[in-house]
């Protein structure tokens, strides 16, 4: 008994060694987990990006649009501002994504004004409101760090028919980022959601595609005639 006591003291001495040299070792943490592997389903849309810009850079000081099919889907997006506009929209993104993309979408381009469409995704694929300013803030932090000077402008959540179920999640997101944006510098918050609502506050069916979730050629003119003077 005695000696299989002696021979658990020693173990647990060796583990506990193990561990705080385990600690104290930056390459022994970086092999830690750290979760789950983080979201890779737009490296290819982002590599392709980078391969475009290569071959033909666009200017610094530009207008950057950025987030998921309604900027994507926004096919003459950049013939409908004077300002030269670059359209970095990839269909079924989050604003989690573009945070996590931010290094690569946002900062090379060093814009003198980024607007953001995301949001409507995350809410959709089970996020709650709150996630979504905080994804925002990340990304208005991001943008700061590098580029202190940038105007942000967040372009609020559309009510899409196809999704009235999230209705009350989509107010409140649209009123957190307002509430956040309020009085801050350089930041702004472009309402298209009052716009889009009918008499009845129903989302405006006619401003959309048969999928009742895309904009058709009426929305996008309402949302060029919102946007236009944030872009001046």
């Amino acid at each position: 008994m005695r000696r299989l006591r002696a021979v658990f003291y020693a173990a647990c001495a060796v583990c506990l060694w193990t561990a705080a040299g385990f600690a104290d070792n930056p390459a022994a943490r970086s092999a830690r987990p750290r979760g789950d592997p983080a979201d890779t389903r737009w490296e290819a849309t982002v590599n392709a990006f980078a391969i475009a810009d290569r071959d033909r850079p666009p200017p610094p000081g530009g207008v950057l649009f950025i987030g998921s099919s309604s900027i994507r889907l926004w096919n003459d997006l950049e013939k409908n501002f004077s300002a030269p506009v670059i359209n970095r929209g990839f269909g079924g993104s989050r604003m989690s994504d573009c945070t996590r993309y931010l290094e690569r979408l946002v900062i090379p381009y060093r814009p003198r004004l980024v607007l953001v469409y995301a949001g409507e995704n995350d809410l959709a694929g089970g996020k709650s409101p709150q996630d979504v300013l905080r994804s925002f803030t990340s990304f208005v932090e991001g943008i700061r760090k590098e580029l202190p000077e940038t105007r942000i402008a967040y372009i609020s959540i559309k009510p899409s028919p196809a999704r009235r179920a999230l209705m009350g999640e989509i107010r409140e997101a649209n009123r957190l980022i307002l509430r956040y944006v309020a009085g801050a510098p350089n930041l702004d918050f472009i309402d298209v959601f009052t716009p889009m609502l009918d008499a009845d506050e129903l989302p405006r069916a006619e401003l959309f595609r048969a999928d009742a979730l895309h904009l058709n050629g009426a929305g996008y003119a309402l949302w060029k005639r919102i946007i236009a003077p944030y872009v001046r």
